[in-house]
């Protein structure tokens, strides 16, 4: 099985409030709220750690359930907020929108960036 990487979408504005998140999707201004569960994902998905380490990580220490129960309630969690734009899923790391941008700059290119 390969690994899984989830990354926040950039389309998307999200609060905590309490122990959960509302995410409201900026294509069509739905609102959802995610679990406790949901907004452990939420929080630890920036493209670099793959799913499974996120889950045995902070969910399987913080709620005390068995990994492979906890993965797979995960992949199918994350692949339904992909379905719906909330989340980016994908079999390799995952880069951020800001680092070719930071790389340019960086780089004495940035002020010349279309």
């Amino acid at each position: 099985m390969s690994a899984l990487y989830i990354a926040r979408s950039t389309a998307v504005a999200a609060r905590r409030l309490g122990e959960e998140f509302v995410v409201m999707s900026a294509v069509d201004s739905t609102l959802y709220t995610l679990s406790e569960v949901g907004a452990v994902l939420w929080e630890a998905a920036d493209g670099r750690t793959p799913l499974a380490e996120i889950v045995s990580r902070d969910v399987c220490r913080k709620f005390d359930v068995d990994q492979e129960t906890a993965l797979r309630d995960a992949e199918e969690f994350v692949r339904a907020l992909a379905e719906r734009g909330i989340l980016q899923i994908s079999s390799e790391p995952i880069p951020s929108a800001a680092e070719p941008a930071a790389r340019a700059a960086s780089a004495g290119r940035g002020e010349n960036l279309p």
